[in-house]
């Protein structure tokens, strides 16, 4: 596939590196030399220097015949504006776009059409990180949790504790401890390496145990691995900010929410926008204010602002003054694995999920979900069996028949409502969504050719 990446920062150049070991022909447009430089002679991939929306850049990127353009800079309307001129003067049949702004996502429906703005698909970085977040209270002591098939099927990240049912144990006990809930095991981590999950494997305490189950199941497999925490009530945000603000906002019905804006400007107008969520305006790393705002009884502090440092000292400072979990916003996803762990007990890259949205309209294949994990090591997909026995690699086959890559594993299928946790003998069938997780993303090509269909399939 040929595409065209506009803007080379921490977006563009992470997309550019998922994308450029996997036969796709590369171009990445900015207008800083250096950051093009360092990127080549990391990649394998074009640059062009210049302004990703002018008409003779996106031609000397080769833009007459790209498949698509993505564009990712750090404005909204430089990105719909190239996709503008893509469309306009090139035909590019697909476009994506990074918008920010919350303006322009209210009215997407009516403005990204080919008549009006031609943006095929948008992507709003913020939204997706308040989800992501937005998951991780739904679900207390999950490192990571995504969606599949609409929310029927969920795949979750927990650290294996001391104290859990299912530690020391065989994986082949989880059937004996709850005999009414089907999970699979996809992967497991161990002191930070992959191994394989077996019958015989024992799970050992601090192992990183990835789970599909049923979505309405997610509680009792947790508890099997580690004590359940109870339900978060009380909740302390750190920043204003587009995330912030809009985190607060969702879920202020159903928790004690408190927010901290630095900017007086901007906690007068949250106070005046938020229901019941209660605003102060000053510093989150000031011991004194969390002390006063009883920081030692929230079950969660979360800090969400535009300074990673600010983040991680605030989230720091309130889990030694007793709150009971501190989770940060981390731009630099270099730092993730750094500071996760310790005081800090989750952090999230808003990279990753901005990345997972990408890839998703990028996989060949009827692909239809992806998620990166493990900072972009690993990755799980929801494709879409299309075809007949005839035509298909996988419709019609037991799962131990079909010839998955190395480190491919198939946690569940969704067939309509229901949700079906794979096993050996489990038939794939037409119009299945298939959930896989790939321990090595390098394989994904592999994947993505199972489930095209051959020439045969009408």
């Amino acid at each position: 596939m040929k595409i065209i990446i506009i803007g080379a920062g921490q977006v563009g150049g992470t997309l550019a590196e998922n994308l450029a070991g996997e036969k796709n022909e590369i171009t990445i447009i900015d207008s800083d030399q250096h950051i093009l430089a360092n990127l080549q002679d990391r990649l394998d991939l074009q640059v062009v220097r210049g302004i990703g929306s002018h008409p003779d850049i996106l031609k000397k990127a080769g833009a007459e015949d790209a498949d698509m353009v993505i564009a990712v800079t750090n404005s909204d309307e430089s990105n719909m504006m190239a996709c503008q001129v893509a469309y306009t003067l090139f035909k590019t049949p697909t476009k994506i776009a990074r918008v920010r702004s919350e303006q322009y996502i209210i009215y997407q429906d009516q403005l990204y059409k080919n008549k009006d703005i031609p943006v095929d698909h948008l992507i709003a970085p913020e939204q997706l990180v308040t989800t992501a977040i937005k998951r991780l209270i739904d679900y207390p002591g999950a490192l990571q949790v995504v969606e599949f098939a609409d929310g029927r099927a969920s795949l979750v990240a927990v650290k294996a504790y001391y104290g859990g049912l299912l530690v020391g144990h065989a994986l082949s006990a989880l059937k004996e401890h709850m005999p009414n809930v089907d999970t699979r095991v996809a992967a497991i981590y161990r002191r930070g390496r992959p191994i394989r999950p077996l019958g015989s494997t024992v799970i050992e305490a601090d192992d990183e145990v990835f789970f599909i189950a049923d979505t309405k199941h997610i509680r009792a497999v947790m508890s099997e691995l580690q004590k359940l925490e109870a339900s978060y009530k009380r909740i302390m945000i750190a920043g204003g900010g587009l995330i912030g603000a809009g985190l607060a906002k969702r879920l202020e019905g159903k928790h004690n929410v408190k927010l901290i804006e630095y900017n007086a400007e901007r906690a007068k107008f949250l106070a005046t926008t938020l229901d019941n969520a209660t605003v102060f305006q000053g510093d989150a790393s000031d011991a004194s204010l969390l002390s006063e705002e009883s920081v030692d009884r929230v079950d969660a502090f979360i800090a969400v602002t535009n300074d990673d440092e600010a983040n991680i000292m605030s989230a720091m400072l309130a889990k030694r003054m007793g709150a009971a979990k501190a989770m940060v916003l981390i731009q630099r996803s270099a730092y993730v694995d750094l500071v996760q762990g310790g005081d800090i007990d989750i952090a999230f890259s808003p990279q990753q999920a901005t990345i997972s949205a990408l890839l998703t309209h990028i996989r060949r294949g009827d692909i239809v979900n992806v998620h990166s994990l493990r900072r972009g090591a690993a990755e799980a997909i929801e494709a879409i069996a299309h075809g007949d026995e005839q035509t298909s690699k996988v419709v019609g086959k037991q799962i131990k028949d079909i010839k998955l890559p190395p480190g491919t594993t198939i946690g569940a299928v969704v067939r309509k409502d229901a949700v079906i946790i794979a096993h050996s003998d489990t038939v794939i069938q037409a119009n299945d969504h298939v959930i896989l997780f790939l321990v090595d993303k390098k394989f994904i090509g592999d994947v993505e050719k199972l489930f095209q269909p051959s020439a045969l399939f009408f």
